[in-house]
């Protein structure tokens, strides 16, 4: 029998491509490089162009590339990873989950219930391929121990990431990827981001890393929701239904 491959990589993270980053993808990849992850998804808000660069470029870096984006649902936020076309945002939960899963990608659930973040509520969340259960921009960890155990009660395989929107924030909580290879002359080098999608939805995961601090935290999201107001007042475009804008330190 084979011995599984383990693969350490960050399936959120923002680059200056959304409303809310700063850092262009190539810091972002050298990086992950120098920090020893496997790979980094760029999945910016409603925008994917970064992020296929982004897969195209990780190779060169010595890191598998895995495009995806942040897609903004009619009831919250919804990760596609493994996708190279960005489902149109909008649209209810369910109907965007089937529209990444017709692309060829996993529809992973982030931040869940946190509604100051767009976190998609308990009860629209009838189907997904994964939970995000840990993610190191909460301020405590009720959260992320919320969304634990509707993951584990509900058998749904289980994300960890860093949602970073700057650049020392990357890697800061990443999911380790067990990889079962089919033979014994699989090599690490054989495996793609493809293999890594399979093994998200077969459940193979684990969960690395830690909260970032506080203080980064709240920088972060007062930043954020300044580019954010100017980028609904500029485009005029609601990212999704209006929600209070006040931070969650429950």
């Amino acid at each position: 029998m084979t011995s599984p491959i383990p693969f350490a990589i960050d399936f959120h993270v923002h680059s200056n491509d959304s409303y809310d980053g700063r850092e262009p993808i190539e810091l972002i990849l050298e990086h992950a490089a120098d920090i020893e992850l496997d790979g980094v998804v760029v999945t910016d808000h409603d925008e994917i162009g970064e992020s296929l660069r982004a897969a195209e470029l990780a190779p060169e870096y010595g890191l598998i590339g895995i495009p995806g984006v942040e897609v903004s649902t009619r009831h919250g936020h919804l990760l596609a990873i493994g996708v190279e076309k960005r489902p149109d945002p909008g649209r209810p939960f369910m109907e965007t989950v089937e529209a990444v899963r017709d692309l060829g990608g996993a529809a992973i659930v982030p931040h869940p219930f946190q509604r100051s973040r767009h976190g998609v509520r308990k009860r629209h969340i009838e189907d997904a391929d994964a939970i995000e259960v840990y993610n190191s921009m909460l301020f405590t960890g009720y959260r992320n121990r919320r969304a634990r155990t509707f993951a584990r009660r509900r058998d749904y395989p289980q994300i960890g990431a860093s949602d970073a929107h700057y650049l020392p924030n990357v890697g800061r909580a990443y999911t380790e990827i067990l990889v079962e290879p089919d033979n014994a002359g699989v090599t690490r080098a054989d495996i793609d981001g493809d293999d890594l999608v399979g093994a998200i939805l077969e459940g193979r995961t684990q969960i690395r890393g830690k909260r970032t601090p506080v203080h980064k935290s709240t920088i972060q999201y007062a930043k954020g929701a300044v580019r954010k107001s100017t980028y609904l007042v500029t485009s005029r475009t609601p990212l999704v239904p209006t929600i209070p804008a006040s931070m969650d330190r429950s």
